[in-house]
């Protein structure tokens, strides 16, 4: 789309902007009148974050809208990571990332960065920098169900049950504690290890074995390695976040990090400091928290400012007071991105009014009344 687009009769045509804005303005102002502002939600999708225009723009939009039911596609993607550096580290953005290029040994779960370049952990030639590391003499480990282009570069490709990860880190974690294998330089910066040791009493190598689809021996031998490793560093992805303990999982990986003395240390898991951050930064500030409104439907809590999106059609088809009544999508498709797409096109359907910024005319884009293209990259 090259002008925005306003739905007459069940047919778009093509309007100015002016027409445009005007059909808005008419479609939203008298529901969030009548109804408040919870009756319209927002969808974002990934160019949201992707884009400078999206990460300067929808802030101020967002504000405006004045909405409790926002929605994007984060938690069918990474929030679970977010929650758990939030939970662990005190900011959901404070996430380690591994030093690729001085580790003796990288394990990658859930992650394929020979296709995403690395995605969290973003950087040139993630190809050369994995062939670096076999060169010089390091291991690579890569655990997937599936067998993906950088498990094929691995020296051992570990081929879990779907959804499993929280159980094979567990037994990883129970395997430091059982053999004495744990090393934290400074124990100080740490609270819970007796909780933890506690909490893994039940997940022995042998008691997840048949449920992970790996022998006992390689969790074993997986946990006695990165203890070994002069450096070493888990790394989690999107894998380890789209399951059913998302959360668990991607803490877990950082708890393993810790443990074997490799966080936020050279060689391993380290907290970066981007380009566009001052390098000493005052401490303090507001701290952290989640759960500051829940979901009216489900009771499901708040986390960064959003709800969990597999509530949203709750949200639209459950009447009473609150109920969504009209939706805003931004640069996403949640027809074909989310679970469930028949009941996510009734809900849609089922709107008093929708309004989408969007390129196309998709899937999702096409219930709207009002598309408004932007003008490119």
């Amino acid at each position: 789309l090259r002008a925005p687009l306003i739905k007459q009769d069940g047919r778009f045509i093509q309007a100015t902007w002016d027409q445009a804005f005007a059909a808005v303005e008419a479609g939203l102002k008298p529901l969030v009148e009548e109804y408040g502002r919870d009756a319209v939600a927002v969808h974002m999708g990934n160019p949201c974050s992707h884009t400078m225009a999206g990460i300067l723009a929808m802030r101020p939009m967002l504000k405006a809208l004045g909405s409790k039911n926002i929605f994007s596609s984060s938690s069918v993607d990474q929030l679970p990571k977010h929650l758990s550096c939030g939970l662990m580290f005190g900011h959901p953005l404070t996430i380690p990332v591994p030093d690729v290029d001085r580790t003796h040994m990288l394990v990658i779960i859930g992650a394929n960065p020979l296709e995403s370049n690395g995605s969290l952990a973003t950087a040139p030639d993630w190809p050369g920098r994995l062939r670096a590391l076999k060169k010089r003499g390091g291991k690579l480990v890569v655990i997937d169900p599936l067998r993906t282009r950088t498990a094929e570069l691995a020296h051992q490709h570990l081929a879990i049950t779907p959804g499993t990860d929280a159980l094979l880190l567990m037994a990883v974690v129970w395997v430091l504690f059982q053999e004495n294998l744990t090393s934290l330089p400074d124990a100080a910066l740490y609270r819970g290890l007796e909780e933890l040791r506690r909490a893994c009493a039940r997940f022995s190598p042998e008691a997840v074995a048949d449920r992970v689809g790996l022998d006992a021996g390689q969790i074993r031998q997986l946990a006695r390695e990165l203890a070994a490793a002069p450096s070493a560093a888990v790394y989690g992805r999107m894998g380890t976040s789209t399951v059913a303990f998302g959360a668990l999982s991607s803490w877990l990986v950082d708890v393993v990090n810790a443990l074997t003395g490799n966080l936020d240390r050279p060689g391993g898991a380290m907290f970066a400091t981007p380009a566009h951050m001052p390098l000493k930064r005052k401490p303090g500030g507001k701290g952290w928290s989640m759960g500051r409104w829940q979901s009216r439907v489900r009771g499901l809590p708040e986390v960064l400012g959003e709800l969990p999106v597999c509530t949203m059609c709750d949200e639209m088809e459950t009447g009473g007071e609150g109920q969504v009544r009209a939706l805003v999508t931004v640069a996403s498709n949640p027809a074909m991105s989310l679970p469930n797409s028949r009941r996510v096109n009734d809900a849609l359907a089922g709107l008093d009014f929708m309004v989408s910024v969007d390129w196309y005319v998709n899937a999702t884009t096409r219930h709207a009344q009002v598309i408004l293209p932007p003008t490119g990259p």
